[in-house]
């Protein structure tokens, strides 16, 4: 597999939206085993699980996929299936917003954005989401790429039933007003987890406001210290 598609590769993009199952590039599947390949090239046999949105799902996948070297998983903002917690049309525009092409723009754009998919709950860190965004548009900027991760969720499918054959300790996190993988994403994750415990907060959206930082990572800590016990 090519790990970034050539100039010139056609995305699947929006159309992906409108196909059950579009033909794309790579799907989540591959996305967990690269992960278990670098687990392999650190020399580690298993590992603590943790992902956030899409990376929530490719956590699951990973777990469904090498549930041997699954230590625990925590699944944030996310969702077993992209029927499940929806977004809401405000959220999908956001995300859906026209490419920019230059790093001032793309700065612009990701504090628009987060207006819309951030915490209503907790006080927005605008310079902090513009300082990330350049940073992030420095090191790598290709808004195809987002065509083709989008298109591999909707390809990916529903991992419920999968879910439900873990035998992994399993925390649940997700905001109550998440606009993007709206809160019926996250029980569904829980419910479909044999023994998953679901942590759900009041006024958190699609990101991790800051004043949460401390109670989240204690709940990952609990959850990992209780899978790492004899």
């Amino acid at each position: 597999m090519t790990p970034h598609p050539p100039a010139g590769a056609r995305p699947p993009g929006a159309a992906a939206a409108a196909d059950a199952a579009p033909a794309v590039p790579y799907l989540l599947g591959d996305m967990a085993d690269d992960a278990a390949g670098l687990l392999d090239a650190l020399g580690w046999a298993s590992a603590h699980v943790l992902g956030a949105s899409m990376g929530g799902m490719i956590a699951q996948t990973f777990a469904i996929r090498h549930p041997a070297r699954t230590r625990s998983l925590t699944s944030i903002m996310s969702t077993p299936g992209p029927q499940i917690g929806a977004p809401t049309e405000q959220a999908m525009a956001a995300l859906m917003s026209r490419p920019v092409s230059d790093r001032e723009a793309a700065v612009r754009r990701a504090v628009e954005v987060w207006k819309v998919l951030g915490s209503p709950g907790f006080p927005m860190e605008e310079e902090r989401i513009a300082t990330l965004a350049g940073r992030s548009f420095d090191r790598s900027y290709d808004p195809a790429g987002f065509g083709r991760q989008f298109a591999a969720i909707l390809a990916s499918g529903d991992r419920t039933a999968a879910l439900r054959e873990l035998s992994v300790p399993a925390l649940v996190i997700h905001g109550e007003a998440d606009p993007l993988v709206q809160l019926p994403g996250g029980v569904a994750t829980a419910d479909a987890i044999p023994g998953a415990k679901l942590l759900t907060f009041p006024g958190m959206a699609h990101d991790l406001p800051r004043p949460l930082w401390p109670e989240i990572a204690a709940a990952v800590t609990e959850l990992t210290e209780r899978a790492d016990r004899p």
